[in-house]
């Protein structure tokens, strides 16, 4: 019973989780590293906040966060990180924040190879997902600079090719939960073994 009034508190006096937009930027005749082409590549996102520009029309507030192997973007939606991070006053605050929230290639509400093509999906590689999610931000969303790109896990091997690929499209990288190392080994077998899995 203690418990339950406790829970009930906490839960009274937690701020209210902004709802973020949802869209999809579809990205024509892509072509991924291994030469195959997709006529229409769809990307889903979610989106808090609005873009703020300069007097020189760049975007000073957008922040990417991307997210591990077989998530998507909507997995930062809840209490445990939007709850902690977007809220009034955190960290990244929806008010002074554009946050977005892409699904990568191959999860969620992006184009994958369930859609229906299966094997004869193109082969694709965290290269492929990162030039998605540019073309998706500057051709898409119109996002012609970042403050932070941030990630989890796969979403963390995204951030430090951002830096790579892109080193002044963003003021900041946070990867979090990943070490950039070669791949090797049983990993390296094991991965062969994976059809349509995101490559490395």
């Amino acid at each position: 019973m203690l418990t339950s009034l406790l829970l009930a508190l906490v839960t009274l006096q937690a701020p209210a989780l902004p709802a973020p937009v949802e869209g999809d930027v579809v990205l024509k005749n892509f072509t991924f590293d291994s030469g195959e082409t997709l006529p229409e590549l769809r990307l889903h996102y979610r989106t808090y906040g609005t873009p703020r520009r300069d007097a020189q029309g760049v975007v000073r507030n957008a922040v990417l966060v991307t997210h591990g192997t077989t998530g998507s973007g909507g997995q930062f939606t809840g209490r445990a990180f939007a709850g902690e991070l977007f809220g009034p006053g955190q960290p990244l605050d929806a008010a002074e924040y554009f946050i977005i929230l892409p699904d990568a290639i191959g999860h969620g509400r992006s184009s994958k190879p369930s859609d229906g093509l299966h094997a004869r999906f193109p082969r694709y590689g965290y290269e492929d997902m990162v030039r998605a999610q540019y073309l998706m931000l500057t051709e898409g969303l119109g996002v012609n600079h970042l403050r932070l790109v941030m990630g989890t896990s796969m979403g963390g091997m995204h951030t430090w090719l951002w830096g790579e690929r892109h080193p002044d499209f963003m003021d900041a990288l946070m990867p979090l939960a990943s070490v950039p190392g070669p791949i090797a080994g049983r990993s390296m077998r094991r991965l062969k073994w994976r059809p349509g899995m995101s490559g490395f």
